[in-house]
């Protein structure tokens, strides 16, 4: 076909589906708005299924939290796990007392001169008196051992029975009436089955009597460490231990109040995923859900990442758009973009690799000892974690950052330098400014951009779910953590469709859900307010 009978063909075209249009009783404009408004309507009906996928799979698991927990009481694990972190407290204890050693061994070869062989030697009386402190616990180690296991049998002897309760179940579902009937189930008496263990509570008085008394009797016997700062550290361990000793009297309230009866609240269930502090998983002894640590594993990173992406990405949108010139604009430009084409998962093996590796050499250097948390030995972290997605952050924010510049209008600028300012007077009294809603929301998407982000962090953050010592200071940034896309993408792939470790992820995929309103919410307020401060 000609160029000259396509010029005719186009308009004829043009006026035939007009023509159609007129038809169907609908205007050009009609259409158009149809066309546009239906993909409006797809995009909220997609939004809509994608929240109710989210309560449906999400849905059951505060109850099945419950029953997680009514059967931990029942069972008598949580009477077992008073007695547990009261051993659990001794071995920090011990811990405080082998880091001692180790700094008093450091002490004796480089001030004073000694082999390992003598240093070893002249802590005798140290290693004594750690001795005495580390075997004080033991006659309450062998009952919380007997108590294990005469627990974890009366939980198993419940799961079980539940086990055979939804056989039968689906059995009568089928119809199978006479096999449904054959089915036997043991019903647990807990009654019965606790006694042994609330009958250890005279031999647990007695074995916690004996410990504070060796413990006390370890403590006035301390030796005096060779330096004044080991002495210190010394002195404090001795006020924890005599802190420890004094929260004696409460568990053994504990023990002695404690009613397997007693009813788990619904409540409970809610707040023992949202302030829970730990998320353990297919545990021998009992499964918890707490969210904590993966939220503040998630928040760590993301904090770090904007600590990073927002002054590169603002800082080059605003070189760009106001200081370059057109020839370094095509270059810097294409560069930054770019980097989102880079797939996460490459950044997250060039993370392994290559970035964690060096930010933990460049940590070992003397002469940045001054920095918070150098030198460190964990390559995975939040600070390796940060800067990676800090890379996939930059070019959303750079981009819609500089078009927030691009809509201030050129009067601004000119009037601005016709009163005589500078450039750079212009740039952050006037044009920065005017653009400050768009450079908010830029970096409220590159949150979004970096909070929802799996595959980096899922291989660069260290995967401990733990939440951080923040005593650390600014040094926690090099610890590692687990984030809440991390572990749904980590977990999702083994569990049992349906179960309450199931449902947990998506509860947490709800959080994420919510977390990202909330931030729009916040965003939205922030833009709002400052327009009308300067209107």
């Amino acid at each position: 076909m000609s160029d000259s009978t396509a010029t005719v063909a186009a308009p004829a075209a043009f006026a035939v589906s007009k023509k159609r249009l007129r038809l169907l009783g609908l205007t050009l404009d009609d259409a158009i708005k149809a066309f546009f408004g239906g993909n409006a309507l797809v995009s909220v009906v997609v939004l809509a299924l994608i929240t109710i996928f989210l309560f449906r799979e999400g849905f059951g698991f505060f109850a099945q939290n419950r029953q997680n927990l009514r059967i931990y009481r029942q069972a008598g694990l949580e009477y077992v796990d008073f007695i547990r972190a009261q051993t659990d407290d001794h071995t920090a204890l011990t811990r405080y007392l082998s880091d001692l050693r180790v700094r008093q061994i450091a002490f004796l070869q480089q001030e004073k001169k000694l082999s390992l062989a003598d240093a070893n030697a002249a802590l005798a009386a140290f290693d004594a008196f750690a001795d005495q402190f580390g075997s004080a616990i033991d006659p309450l180690r062998a009952i919380v051992s007997d108590l294990t296991e005469q627990a974890t049998a009366i939980k198993t002897k419940f799961i079980v029975a539940g086990d055979k309760e939804e056989e039968r179940r689906q059995l009568l579902a089928v119809g199978k009436t006479a096999e449904a009937a054959a089915v036997k189930i043991d019903a647990v008496n807990f009654s019965a089955e606790l006694k042994p263990l609330l009958e250890t509570r005279t031999a647990y008085l007695a074995a916690n009597r004996e410990l504070a008394q060796k413990l006390a009797a370890a403590l006035d016997a301390a030796p005096k460490m060779p330096a004044p700062e080991i002495e210190a550290r010394l002195d404090r361990f001795k006020d924890l231990s005599r802190t420890y000793i004094a929260g004696f009297p409460a568990i053994e309230k504990n023990l002695m109040t404690w009613d397997y009866t007693k009813p788990v609240p619904a409540a409970q269930s809610f707040t023992a995923f949202v302030f829970g502090r730990e998320w353990l998983t297919a545990s021998f002894w009992q499964d918890w859900y707490g969210v904590i640590p993966l939220l503040v594993g998630s928040v760590l990173v993301s904090f770090v990442a904007l600590l990073i992406a927002v002054p590169f990405g603002v800082g080059a949108a605003v070189y760009v758009n106001q200081i370059a010139s057109a020839t370094e604009q095509k270059f810097i430009k294409p560069c930054i973009e770019f980097i989102s084409a880079i797939p996460s998962v490459v950044l997250g093996f060039f993370g392994i690799a290559i970035l964690g590796q060096t930010l933990r050499a460049v940590s070992q250097q003397s002469w940045l000892s001054w920095v918070p948390g150098f030198p460190y030995s964990e390559r995975l972290n939040v600070l390796t974690a940060g800067c990676l997605l800090a890379l996939l952050a930059v070019p959303t924010i750079f981009t819609l950052a500089e078009d927030a510049l691009n809509n201030v209008p050129r009067a601004f600028k000119e009037a601005s330098f016709a009163l005589g300012a500078s450039r750079l007077q212009t740039i952050v009294k006037i044009i920065v400014p005017a653009s400050l809603s768009g450079i908010i929301s830029a970096v409220l998407l590159g949150l979004g951009r970096v909070i929802g982000e799996t595959m980096v962090v899922l291989l660069c953050a260290g995967n401990r779910i733990a939440i951080p010592d923040f005593s650390a200071g600014l040094g926690v940034i090099t610890q590692p953590v687990h984030t809440m896309t991390g572990i749904i993408a980590q977990e999702m792939g083994e569990v049992v469709r349906g179960s309450i470790h199931y449902r947990a992820l998506f509860v947490v995929g709800l959080l994420l859900f919510f977390l990202s309103l909330l931030i729009n919410y916040a965003a939205q307020g922030i833009v709002r307010r400052y327009r009308i401060s300067i209107g």
